[in-house]
């Protein structure tokens, strides 16, 4: 049955393996991994799509999804528990003719044209469930609408070495795009796509269909998509999105945003009550920093006792740090307990890990870019043992 009308909904693509991530993907998937003390990463995204007023979310998921579809639920954290609308969960599932895993960004919005159309909305988000920002979408819609556009890519500027890594497009004075690349060698420009797209839906439905029954196709939206609606002459045009974003599609980058959150003026404000980031209530005690304890510049949240020194460093939910442990520009994830005299610096501690009296994590202060330490989840690091590199 068809509804009434809506004026916008949600597809967000958080089935992401996140290979360059090592142990923090091995269980989950990249939207799932904890970010900012006690959030998850996918919790940007979700929030934005309710501080926009977007309440209508297909979350479409495929790799290792139960810490994922566990951490939704129904979707009261981030006010997606609504019958007509709020967040539903779709995985690849099984049709008359067989099932099939979702072969690219586009193929995962195409398998499921009839949840979008059930909803019959006039335009439809496609987002990324792994990347952090805060974006009000609805000034992106304002924007599409006031340009009578057939698509809208949201874009941000980067630097020249990095544009590589991105689909990047050229366009006129008006924000009328002229060419894209998707991750191209040489690249042209530095203008550079976010993953945030928004489309007529009736188009997009038409699109994604002449995707599908190309066999040459990636089934992809910056491979095979957007270059088919730019090559057919399609109104296509870049909104630019000039605040904080990040992809944090690696442990270093990961690590980079953790450190950005500590700057005296973030410029991911985590303390703006007009955009909060909503998250599942993890239901600890307060934080406990007892007399031998010395915190600087650093995220502490609920449920960590600290007898040690932090430094510029992000503790997660119920992290334990021993007396005369010293943690330094690291990132101690949910429920690590670290011992006493242990020595962290520049590294990543995945939770659950034991760290036992005297260890030394670090990494080597002489290198000109030294590499983050990850520790593996659930570990147990034996008394005087180091890690380094």
């Amino acid at each position: 049955m068809i509804q009434e009308k809506k004026e916008c909904i949600a597809m967000l693509l958080a089935g992401g393996e996140g290979r360059r991530m090592g142990f923090l993907t091995k269980e989950l998937a990249k939207p799932a991994v904890p970010f900012g003390g006690k959030y998850r990463i996918i919790d940007f995204t979700l929030s934005n799509c309710t501080n926009s007023g977007i309440y209508t979310v297909g979350v479409l998921t495929q790799y290792k999804p139960l810490v994922l579809n566990s951490h939704l639920g129904n979707g009261i954290p981030w006010d997606l528990d609504r019958k007509e609308g709020g967040v539903t969960i779709l995985p690849p599932f099984v049709r008359e003719k067989g099932g099939k895993w979702y072969r690219g960004t586009a193929n995962a919005v195409y398998q499921n044209l009839y949840f979008i159309e059930q909803h019959n909305p006039r335009y439809v988000l496609v987002v990324s469930g792994d990347h952090i920002y805060k974006m009000d979408y609805s000034l992106m819609i304002k924007y599409h609408q006031d340009k009578n556009a057939d698509a809208t890519i949201a874009v941000i500027t980067v630097p020249w070495k990095e544009a590589g890594r991105f689909g990047v497009m050229h366009t006129e004075e008006d924000g009328h795009i002229t060419d894209f690349a998707e991750k191209p060698q040489l690249p042209r420009s530095n203008l550079a796509s976010m993953g945030v797209y928004l489309f007529n839906r009736k188009l997009l439905a038409k699109y994604l269909r002449k995707d599908d029954l190309n066999p040459l196709s990636e089934n992809d939206f910056g491979r095979d998509v957007i270059p088919l609606m730019l090559q057919k002459g399609c109104r296509m045009f870049a909104y630019p999105f000039c605040d904080y974003w990040r992809d944090v599609g690696t442990v270093e980058s990961l690590w980079d945003a953790h450190m950005d959150l500590l700057a005296v003026e973030p410029e991911l404000n985590l303390y703006d009550q007009n955009w909060r980031i909503y998250t599942v209530d993890p239901s600890q005690p307060p934080h406990y920093l007892a007399d031998t304890a010395c915190v600087e510049q650093s995220i502490v949240s609920e449920g960590c006792n600290v007898y040690g020194t932090v430094r510029r460093s992000v503790l997660f939910t119920g992290v334990q740090v021993g007396e005369g442990a010293l943690i330094e520009e690291s990132v101690i994830m949910p429920y690590v307990r670290i011992g006493r005299n242990v020595k962290v610096r520049r590294a990543i501690i995945d939770e659950y890990t034991l760290v036992k009296d005297g260890c030394r994590i670090y990494s080597n202060s002489c290198a000109e870019t030294p590499q983050i330490i990850l520790v593996e989840e659930s570990m147990i690091i034996q008394e005087n043992s180091e890690i380094n590199q």
